[in-house]
């Protein structure tokens, strides 16, 4: 995409119109008003052009008082806590400060021929389209921007933040997107960037056709809304995005448990026998989801009835399949075939997005069949209309109808597609489908999220939602799965930078499809293997493909393998549960990309498929044949799993592990909490779900949260670690480096 700066208005500030409590405004050379407002200490937002079109409460968050004063003539600043936004008006400037320090400024590359090469603040002359640009310096990295699969660090990169059906994890194209990027910095803060709006966004992370010492940013909308943000760390960044886009919610216990799929089983009782299947093999699952080729019409698609082929008595089917103590997930989507009843229906009512003259907006979604789907299912070209989740009585109907769903004995819904607005339509609000695209997932995961806290069975925990699709604010309805991955060692790795970006990008939860959906190729034994290691210590993980994934199809020494780490998940279930507490009030992530976690070391910061499961374990997948992988181990110490050896941090291990093996190591002063060995979550024991605690090294950080075990500081100043009768607690390394005493 090419950025003519001349193309565009370039905005200074002669004059301030006038401060408020939380903020100043502007006039501008180019007639426009900047709005200059504070969010709180370290959170601060631009706004300039029109107000006019509907902004979709993509922010939560509120204006909040701030010190605002002209430092000196032509400069003003404004203060909150430690963080300062400096603005000069003419030629516009600005400086991001924390504790004093620069963390972030305005463009600086200057061109030969006078003036930036990029405006501060511009907007295209005849309307419609925003840029802003920033400095970077040398090894400065940019990370978040969504679901991207490619590198974690997006300097260099051209970057779309617009939502797609990616049909795969190979390109930039990606399913969840969100305009926010933030930099560890260098050493005096860390900054952040934030565009909100449902518009494309277009990012030029030093891209060299554009300025590979900039960051610039290029807004599809009739005005920019650009927040900007400071702190100590890159954590600080994402709690302040969190803040501001709203809080992620929290899921179920059940839903940490595996959930069992297939892209269409071939009947009703097919399914029921894998479920039955899975119990008779000891291997532990929560959870059976069907897709669409296994409960729908392939003509009719998704119409809230089932294909009455398929399942005749819906009732009584659900409930052999909850007789496994399973739950069940259902598979919907926003597009209303020609061939349903329910789309006359819907457009007599004006529930349907339409085409500029009033009708019905009808296209045939290519992706309607799926990746590798059954012949039979979902054939393609199939015509639909669109749901218009922006008239508040089509809402409110689509929400209802999934009533009678739950009744039947469903407990969550995989929300499909929703990536395929055309630009041309039009809503119920005025908007045109460019303008809606991208927010068009967030409001249809809504949808089923209010669904499922209004119409679920009592008891069964927080509404979660197995979404494909998102946008900014997609955190407070999770959680999102990662699409269809081709079945290679390729995708496993991007697969696994897809969840790290996400999470980096503000929402905490994220799935791994366990082999990976389609490919010419069926996934191998070591490939599988390695795939499930990896989902064990993500926040989700299912089994899902075009063929069998269950773990047997890979003979008996595969199956084993699979129950031995399967088991292990079910046992991390009390820790994952507290880093999803962490995870509920701070944003940051359940997977943690090393720059996340460890953003003062460059030495792990390339390291991009290896993360830290909460705050104690660091996981290392192995993403190629052979069993091999370096390992970048951070400061500090390290504890390994299999063999219990201490490794000092801060250098790369070279690291091969057999098939039963994976490379996960503790970190020292921390603890890992486990529970039993259970074969779903309906058996573990509430009042005591710890059998063992593992202590890396001498305690150095306090455990709390728990009634069987706790870790506290001693009059000493040091730790001491108290665990009740029945809590097995083994000390990796010096058995004496930990005082143990009963709880």
């Amino acid at each position: 995409m090419h950025l003519d700066p001349s193309d565009y208005l370039r905005l200074d500030i002669p004059q301030s119109l006038g401060a408020s409590s939380s903020g100043a405004s502007f006039a501008t050379s180019s007639g426009d008003i900047l709005e200059v407002e504070c969010f709180g200490p370290g959170a601060f937002r631009l706004r300039a052009g029109p107000n006019a079109r509907p902004d979709y409460g993509i922010v939560v968050g509120r204006p909040r008082p701030c010190e605002v004063v002209q430092s000196q003539p032509g400069t003003w600043a404004l203060t909150a806590g430690d963080s300062t936004l400096e603005i000069t008006g003419a030629p516009l400037s600005m400086r991001l400060l924390w504790k004093g320090e620069p963390v972030l400024t305005t463009v600086t590359d200057e061109h030969a021929r006078g003036g930036t090469r990029l405006p501060t603040l511009g907007r295209l002359r005849q309307g419609g389209l925003w840029t802003a640009a920033f400095a970077l310096t040398s090894g400065q990295s940019i990370y978040g921007l969504g679901e991207k699969f490619g590198s974690l660090d997006k300097r260099g990169q051209l970057v779309h933040s617009q939502v797609a059906d990616a049909l795969g994890v190979n390109t930039g194209l990606a399913y969840k997107n969100t305009p926010f990027a933030w930099s560890p910095g260098t050493g005096t803060g860390a900054w952040g960037t934030f565009v909100n709006t449902p518009g494309m966004v277009t990012h030029g992370v030093g891209h060299p056709d554009w300025s590979h010492r900039s960051y610039a940013i290029m807004v599809e909308d009739e005005a920019l809304d650009l927040f900007l943000f400071a702190g100590d760390a890159p954590a600080r960044i994402v709690d302040l995005y969190t803040g501001l886009t709203g809080r992620p919610g929290g899921v179920p216990r059940w839903s940490l448990g595996l959930w069992v799929s297939r892209v269409g089983y071939e009947s009703p009782e097919d399914a029921i026998a894998v479920a039955a299947r899975m119990r008779e093999r000891r291997l532990p699952c929560d959870v059976l989801a069907l897709d669409a080729g296994s409960v729908w019409n392939p003509e009719t698609l998704f119409d809230f009835t089932w294909d009455p082929d398929r399942i005749p008595d819906p009732t009584a089917t659900l409930a052999r399949i909850r007789e496994q103590n399973l739950r069940v997930c259902v598979w919907e989507c926003p597009y209303v075939s020609v061939e349903s009843p329910l789309f006359q229906d819907l457009a007599s009512q004006e529930y349907l997005l339409t085409t500029q003259q009033g009708d019905p907006y009808v296209f045939a979604p290519q992706a309607a069949r799926g990746a590798g789907a059954p012949e039979g299912a979902l054939e393609s070209p199939l015509e639909c209309g669109i749901v218009d989740f922006t008239n508040p009585d089509a809402y409110a109907w689509w929400r209802d109808a999934h009533q009678v769903l739950f009744e039947d004995g469903v407990d969550a819904f995989e929300g499909g597609l929703g990536e395929h607005v055309p630009d041309d339509a039009v809503a119920s609000n005025g908007d045109f489908g460019a303008r809606l695209h991208n927010v068009y997932p967030l409001l249809y995961n809504r949808c089923i999220h209010e669904a499922t806290a209004h119409f679920q069975a009592p008891g069964a925990g927080p509404p979660v939602v197995w979404s494909r699709s998102g946008w900014a604010g997609s955190q407070r309805y999770p959680l999102g799965y990662g699409g269809d991955q081709q079945s290679d060692w390729e995708a496993l790795a991007a697969s696994i930078r897809g969840g790290l970006s996400w999470g980096m990008s503000g929402n905490p939860y994220h799935g791994l499809d366990i082999g990976g959906v389609y490919g010419s190729v069926e996934p191998s034994v070591d490939l599988y293997l390695r795939w499930l290691q990896a989902a064990v210590f993500g926040s989700h993980l299912r089994l899902r493909g075009a063929g069998d994934r269950e773990p047997w199809t890979w003979g008996a020494e595969a199956e084993a393998v699979a129950r031995k780490w399967l088991a292990l998940r079910y046992r991390l279930i009390p820790y994952l549960e507290s880093v999803i507490a962490q995870a509920m009030r701070t944003g940051l992530p359940v997977t943690r990309g090393m720059p996340l976690a460890f953003p003062e070391s460059r030495l792990v910061r390339p390291f991009e498929t290896q993360f830290m499961c909460g705050d104690a374990l660091l996981v290392a997948p192995i993403v190629r044949e052979g069993g091999s992988v370096e390992i970048a181990l951070p400061p500090g110490a390290w504890y390994d799993l299999n063999t219990r050896a201490r490794y000092p941090g801060s250098r790369v291990l070279r690291y091969c592990a057999r098939l039963d093996q994976f490379p996960v190591f503790g970190r020292e002063g921390h603890a890992l909490p486990l529970g039993r060995a259970v074969q779903h979550t309906g058996e573990i024991d509430l009042e005591r779900p710890l059998e063992w605690l593992w202590v890396f090294g001498t305690p150095a950080q306090p455990l709390d949260g728990y009634a069987q075990a706790r870790i506290e500081r001693d009059d000493a100043g040091g730790f001491v670690v108290r665990a009740a009768p029945g809590v097995d607690v083994q000390v990796f390394g010096d058995p004496s480096a930990a005082s143990i005493q009963p709880l």
